[in-house]
C-alpha cells in the first residue's frame, strides 16, 4: 500500500473512515482483498479499537464486508450487480431531477452550479479525487432538491456502494473529458428548469458511467 502520513487525534473516527474509503476509492485497497488492521494501523498512526470502528462504518455504507473468525475485506461486487444498482440509481436522479426542476429555489440551483465549477477547477488541475468528491457532490445535491427525504435517503445508501465504480469511470482523458460535458448539460437544464432536458442529460450520464466502467469492472473481477 502506498505510503501516507500518520493522522491527527482530532476527528479521529471521521479522520481514519475518510481515509480507508480513499484507499478503496482509488483502488489502494482492491476489490476482494483483506484488510488486515495491524500493517493498516502502523501505516495511519492509529490503534486497533478506531480503526475496527471505522471498519464497521464503513460496512454499512457496503464499501467493506465483515466476516466471523476473518476480519474485514474490501466488498467485491460483480458485473451484474453493478449494473443493476446503476439501472435503479439512474431512474432516482431522473426522478429527483424532474421534482427538482419544480421545486428547487434559484438559490439552491445556484449552489449546485457553484459546485459544478469548483469541479471544474479540479478538473483542470486534475486533480481527480477531488474531482469525483465534487462530481458526487452534484449527484446528491441534486437529489436534495427534490426536498423528497425518502428519495435522498435511498440515493444516499445506494451511492456510497458505488463509490469505486463512479471513480473509475473517470479513468482515461476522453472518458473524463465526455463526464465533464455531460456534467454541464445537466447543469444548462437544471438552471433553465428544463425537466425533459435534465432526465435527458441524467440518464445519458448514467448510462454511459456504465459503459465507461464496463471493461475495467470485468478485470477487477
Amino acid at each position: 500500500m502506498t505510503q501516507i502520513g500518520s493522522i491527527s487525534r482530532n476527528t479521529l473516527h471521521d479522520a481514519i473512515t475518510e481515509r480507508i474509503r480513499d484507499m478503496i476509492i482509488e483502488g489502494e485497497l482492491v476489490p476482494g482483498e483483506r484488510i488486515y488492521e495491524g500493517p493498516l494501523c502502523e501505516q495511519l498512526g492509529v490503534s486497533r479499537t478506531p480503526l475496527r470502528e471505522a471498519l464497521r462504518f464503513l460496512a454499512s455504507e457496503g464499501l467493506v464486508e465483515l466476516t466471523p473468525n476473518r476480519g474485514a475485506s474490501v466488498r467485491r461486487f460483480s458485473a451484474q450487480d453493478i449494473e443493476d444498482m446503476l439501472v435503479v440509481i439512474r431512474a432516482m436522479e431522473e426522478l429527483a431531477g424532474k421534482i427538482a426542476c419544480e421545486k428547487a429555489s434559484d438559490a439552491e440551483i445556484a449552489e449546485v452550479r457553484a459546485l459544478h465549477e469548483e469541479m471544474l477547477g479540479y478538473y483542470r488541475s486534475q486533480d481527480r479525487l477531488a474531482y469525483y468528491k465534487a462530481n458526487q457532490s452534484i449527484h446528491s445535491s441534486i437529489v436534495r432538491l427534490s426536498h423528497n427525504a425518502t428519495l435522498v435517503h435511498a440515493h444516499a445508501g445506494l451511492q456510497s456502494r458505488l463509490k469505486r465504480i463512479r471513480f473509475i469511470g473517470h479513468s482515461g482523458a476522453d472518458k473524463w473529458a465526455a463526464a465533464v460535458g455531460e456534467h454541464e448539460r445537466m447543469i444548462t437544464a437544471l438552471e433553465a428548469r428544463d425537466a425533459d432536458g435534465l432526465i435527458e442529460a441524467l440518464g445519458g450520464h448514467l448510462t454511459n458511467a456504465w459503459l465507461r466502467v464496463q471493461d475495467k469492472i470485468q478485470d477487477e473481477a
